[in-house]
């Protein structure tokens, strides 16, 4: 079986790094796949780019430009939408010929247009779609933020200038993904329950199968190393605690960053003795505006993309902290429990369905700042470390696996190509 996967970027983000650990999973376990993208910055010969012309380059800026102004040219939100009214018609490529079926990722910013995705489903060709956020199913947002619009028609959007109106935006691009959708057949993949379940109830999935699949990780190279070793290579203290919080942009407030500020806050004030034994350490850029808000000693790790640095620094940590307020399933919270590491979040999302409560870490009540203190204090301090460990190493072996991921898709394919022959 020949599997095409579609994604906009080759490494950068979320979607890209669980995208590229599907393809490798699934050729280490019989399928032939490879991926398609715009944005490639590694060589590897199971990837391929797309062909760089003046469209595919000014894609991305044209769309950007298109929302821009229907933001009454602010910023605000600039980069919460996608509106997919221009991208690349992949269907006249050899590599979109060549293969049995085509598995869409994350394919926003100008990688593919709504027209462009409709050809694909017009192809003849079976269609898996695996949705990391609940874009495929609304219009024109990534997460829905307690709106419910997505469930009949979109309209009146709480994201656009004045709340929209009923023809406004997200209006017009729901009635092209609708006209787009109508009569074709895919098969939709959620990465977490949670989000399937939003899946589910979207007007514009009616009729089409959704099935919910982790994203899966690679356990021989995410995994327990010596974290004295690690913190000596990144500078980190040896001999204090670390709570580590990761995210790609520090600032970027569904993180949660402002909820672990305060925790912080309130964790040092229940127990002013942490400020010399418990250290902070954050991975992602932006965060030296934050630093001086915490109330511990903060090391700034930057941005980093080294795949062995960044296992370094989940192994340096004793505990990973995500105070996501809406997240679908983070990666950092399992290449984190790869490693380990107990971890910390609120029971939003995805992340209940990842970390078992007093298990293998520890589940805060949504927006509770005083319960995620108390998990962060419990993981430190009460509960059994090393139990706790082993239980995160047990929950990523037997859940997210290369093999155990790669037979669920591969099962999802067949029924895909099944469906399609029938319909034939």
């Amino acid at each position: 079986m020949r599997v095409l996967i579609i994604n906009t970027s080759q490494k950068t983000g979320g979607a890209a790094l669980a995208a590229n650990r599907l393809k490798d999973a699934l050729n280490n376990n019989g399928v032939e796949a490879r991926m398609l993208v715009r944005d490639k910055t590694v060589d590897d010969s199971t990837v391929i780019e797309l062909p760089r012309t003046l469209k595919t380059k000014w894609s991305k800026l044209w769309e950007r430009w298109c929302i821009f102004c229907k933001l009454n040219f602010s910023r605000r939100h600039l980069f919460e939408l996608d509106i997919a009214n221009v991208g690349t018609d992949i269907t006249k490529l050899v590599e979109f010929r060549e293969a049995d079926l085509i598995h869409l990722s994350w394919i926003n910013q100008g990688m593919l247009s709504i027209g462009g995705i409709r050809r694909i489903l017009e192809s003849g060709k079976p269609v898996v779609w695996t949705m990391h956020d609940l874009w495929p199913a609304s219009s024109i947002c990534h997460y829905a933020h307690g709106c419910e619009g997505f469930m009949n028609r979109c309209g009146n959007c709480m994201l656009l200038p004045g709340g929209g109106h009923a023809n406004d935006l997200s209006e017009v691009v729901w009635r092209r993904k609708k006209k787009a959708l109508d009569g074709n057949q895919i098969s939709f993949v959620t990465c977490s329950k949670w989000l399937g379940e939003q899946a589910r109830q979207s007007s514009l999935l009616k009729g089409q199968t959704v099935t919910s699949i982790p994203n899966p990780i690679d356990t021989e190279v995410f995994k327990p190393q010596n974290k004295l070793m690690a913190r000596k290579m990144l500078g980190l203290p040896e001999k204090n605690k670390i709570i580590l919080f990761v995210s790609q942009r520090v600032t970027d407030k569904r993180k949660g960053i402002d909820y672990f500020i305060k925790a912080i806050g309130q964790l040092v004030a229940r127990h002013p003795e942490m400020k010399q034994n418990i250290t902070i350490a954050i991975l992602g850029s932006d965060a030296e505006q934050l630093a001086e808000q915490l109330a511990l000693p903060t090391h700034l790790l930057g941005y980093v993309s080294d795949i062995r640095q960044i296992i370094n620094v989940y192994n340096a940590a004793d505990v990973f902290v995500l105070p996501s307020l809406e997240d679908n399933l983070p990666n950092t919270i399992m290449e984190a429990m790869a490693c380990g590491v107990p971890c910390v979040g609120f029971e939003v999302g995805g992340i209940p369905e990842m970390i078992d409560h007093r298990v293998n870490g520890y589940v805060a009540r949504e927006r509770d700042t005083n319960d995620l203190a108390q998990g962060m204090d419990w993981v430190l301090n009460e509960a059994n470390y090393a139990e706790l460990s082993r239980e995160a190493l047990q929950k990523v072996h037997r859940n997210y696996s290369q093999q155990s991921v790669a037979k669920q898709y591969i099962e999802v394919y067949y029924q895909a190509i099944t469906k399609k022959n029938k319909s034939k």
